[in-house]
């Protein structure tokens, strides 16, 4: 892999990790378009995922700190039995609620080898469909946002958010675009949703780099450190941007630009995925053949 191919995908796993519109789906593309599939993708992949977490931890650096250090003080409180589920402060529930929204990811476990053979099998209809899944999704999302609601989160809520972040491990289908949109839709404000959203995706994505890291570790016969540290770098630059600029974009109800883009796309990529299943060949090499 060269140090542009790994600047192209840095880019590429910023911008589309927050911004909702799926990193998996669009790396997946970029990998099928520009044939590099190689042993060591996944192991790249994973590491760029880690990239975009160091710029989740910077932008909410203040929110994960009060997390952190109500979380232990919740543990000792429940030591000492004095634990209270009513009248919880704002910070210790958000704390419970992070920690529901993650149990609905075990239910996904089983289907992780099926979900990583669809994102890395070279047939890109399956990204087609989930592409157009998250613009559907954003739709609503954007439509129940224009009224933003003022619902105190709850456990069937923090239930239904984490099912979408586990169906966001499907290539095309956005983990910060569904668990945002499922917020909203369920009545939560914008200034909760968004940052929930990206709070919980946190243990989500350092529990699925851990399963994966030694996988992708076996497959990679060899690695090209400099390409990946660029891309690393890259992605967490790039993603601390992206995660501003949806910050702005769902305050201003813009959640429908995201909608319209991954419907457009999601019927183009649908429409070529086909083509390669009838044809044997992508519509570039037909064009330039």
């Amino acid at each position: 892999m060269s140090i542009w191919d790994a600047l192209v995908q840095g880019i590429v796993q910023g911008v589309t990790e927050f911004l909702p519109i799926s990193s998996d789906g669009h790396l997946s593309l970029v990998q099928h378009f520009t044939g590099t599939t190689s042993d060591s993708s996944l192991l790249f992949t994973v590491l760029l995922h880690l990239g975009t977490v160091f710029a989740v931890f910077f932008v909410f650096r203040r929110l994960i700190g009060e997390l952190i250090l109500e979380f232990f003080h919740m543990l000792g409180d429940i030591v000492k039995g004095r634990f209270r589920w009513k009248g919880m402060s704002v910070t210790r529930r958000m704390v419970v609620m992070v920690i529901v929204a993650e149990l609905p990811l075990f239910a996904f476990l089983p289907l992780k080898d099926l979900f990583s053979h669809w994102s890395q099998d070279g047939d890109i209809v399956v990204e087609g469909i989930c592409f157009l899944a998250t613009g559907c999704l954003l739709m609503m999302g954007h439509w129940a946002g224009k009224r933003d609601g003022d619902k105190i989160i709850s456990v069937p809520d923090s239930l239904a958010i984490g099912a979408f972040q586990g169906l966001a491990a499907l290539p095309g289908v956005s983990r910060s675009g569904s668990t945002i949109a499922t917020g909203l839709f369920l009545g939560l404000p914008k200034q909760y949703a968004v940052p929930f959203s990206f709070v919980i995706g946190l243990p989500a994505i350092l529990a699925a780099n851990v399963l994966e890291i030694g996988d992708a570790v076996e497959q990679s016969t060899s690695v090209e450190w400099a390409p990946v540290l660029v891309g690393v770098l890259v992605a967490a630059v790039v993603g601390f941007f992206a995660i501003k600029a949806l910050e702005l974009l769902v305050k201003k109800d813009k959640m429908n630009v995201f909608g319209i883009y991954c419907l457009s796309l999601g019927t183009l990529v649908l429409l070529e995925g086909l083509y390669e299943h009838a044809a044997g060949q992508t519509i570039f090499q037909a064009l330039l053949g």
